[in-house]
């Protein structure tokens, strides 16, 4: 991802925000480099809920210049980041083709000027890759979402080896790929988010 970093940071010099497959509310994978000022007064002002660029997200596909997304600002979110030199700002917005429900999104900042439609289209098309590099990094074998199944059922390495019949230690290596694939710290907890992502 610094090579990534490093072009979106040459196209968005102010800084920048990618979630990737957000799934109900929070992205498995992030990249943020906003300005602190910005984050700090975003979060300390709970922003999220009435900012016209996240109501833009979840509506819309494509990329669009800040301008242009025609939403409404009762709170004055666009205005208190132009206030902390933030003037001009890009969004863009992909979802998962098979349906999944997952969206990655990505907000770029310059404070010099609009976005050509040039670095628009690259912008674009930086969060439709990533988003699609991710979704083939978290595909789930068919083996792994069996073994989470049991283990969302509560059942123990030894009861699914037999379920299985398999060793445990083969269990165990379907665990552990299922748990690095979904960026979870336990074979429960990767068996929850498969859950929650509807894999199971």
């Amino acid at each position: 991802m610094t090579d990534t970093a490093a072009r979106i940071s040459a196209l968005a010099p102010a800084g920048f925000y990618i979630g990737l497959r957000v799934g109900f509310s929070f992205p498995a994978e992030e990249l943020n480099r906003l300005p602190s000022a910005w984050v700090d007064y975003y979060t300390a002002n709970g922003l999220v809920v009435h900012d016209p660029v996240m109501k833009w997200v979840y509506m819309n596909q494509g990329v669009a210049r800040w301008s242009d997304i025609g939403e409404d600002d009762p709170m004055g979110v666009l205005e208190s980041a132009a206030g902390l030199g933030l003037h001009f700002g890009a969004v863009a917005s992909a979802v998962s083709p098979e349906g999944h429900g997952k969206r990655s999104y990505g907000n770029f900042l310059r404070a010099d000027r609009e976005f050509t439609d040039d670095e628009l289209a690259q912008l674009a098309d930086i969060v439709v890759e990533l988003h699609q590099d991710g979704d083939q990094k978290l595909a789930l074998t068919a083996a792994e979402i069996e073994a989470l199944r049991f283990q969302a059922q509560g059942l123990r390495l030894k009861q699914i080896a037999a379920e299985l019949n398999i060793s445990m230690s083969a269990v165990k290596a379907r665990l552990a790929n299922a748990k690095r694939k979904l960026g979870a710290r336990t074979p429960s907890q990767a068996a929850s988010i498969a859950q929650t992502r509807g894999l199971l």
